[in-house]
C-alpha cells in the first residue's frame, strides 16, 4: 500500500513540475548556472522553484561597490507571460526602490517580455542600481539626493553597503 502511495506521490510532483512555468524556471537555472553573468547569482528557495533567491553584487568602481544585496523573485504559473514580484530583502537607498524593498523598474512593469529571463532580470537590477532614474521616484530623499547632492547620495550608499555585509 505504501509503494503505491510514493509512487502517486512521485507522480503527482513530476505533473506539477512540467508546466509551462517551472520548465521555463529551470530552463532559466540551468543556464544562470552554466553561464553566470558577473556579479549575480540566483538559484530556487528549498525545494519551490517558483520561489527564488538572488544576490547581486554592486558593480566595481560605484558607490555600489563590495556591497551583497539580496533579493527575492516570486513567480507566478504566468511566466514568462508576466513577470515576477522582485524585492530586495536588504535595506537600500535607491532612487527607484521603495522601503519595502520593491523595485521601480520598466522591465518589471509595463516594458516586460517573455525574452527576459532571470539572468536578464537581475543584470536589469543591478544596472539599475548605478543608473538609476530620479524622474520616477520611488524614494523621493535618495532621488533628491542623487540629482542635488551626489557627495551625500553616496555616502548614504556606502553605509547601505556597509551594512550588507552583516545584515542577515
Amino acid at each position: 500500500m505504501e509503494i503505491g502511495i510514493g509512487w502517486c506521490y512521485c507522480h503527482v510532483y513530476r505533473v506539477k513540475m512540467s508546466t509551462p512555468a517551472r520548465k521555463r524556471l529551470m530552463r532559466d537555472f540551468k543556464r544562470l548556472m552554466q553561464d553566470p553573468p558577473a556579479g549575480i547569482s540566483g538559484a530556487p528557495q528549498d525545494n519551490n522553484i517558483m520561489l527564488w533567491n538572488a544576490v547581486i553584487f554592486g558593480p566595481d568602481d560605484t558607490p555600489w561597490d563590495g556591497g551583497t544585496f539580496k533579493l527575492t523573485l516570486q513567480f507566478t504559473e504566468d511566466y514568462p507571460n508576466k513577470p515576477p514580484t522582485v524585492r530586495f530583502v536588504s535595506r537600500m537607498f535607491h532612487p527607484n526602490i521603495y522601503a519595502d524593498g520593491s523595485i521601480c523598474l520598466d522591465i518589471l512593469q509595463n516594458q516586460w517580455s517573455p525574452i527576459y529571463d532571470v539572468a536578464a532580470i537581475l543584470t536589469s537590477i543591478q544596472s539599475l542600481l548605478c543608473d538609476p532614474n530620479p524622474n520616477s521616484p520611488a524614494n523621493s530623499e535618495a532621488a533628491r539626493l542623487f540629482s542635488e547632492n551626489k557627495r551625500e547620495y553616496n555616502r548614504k550608499v556606502r553605509e547601505m553597503v556597509e551594512q550588507s555585509w552583516t545584515a542577515d
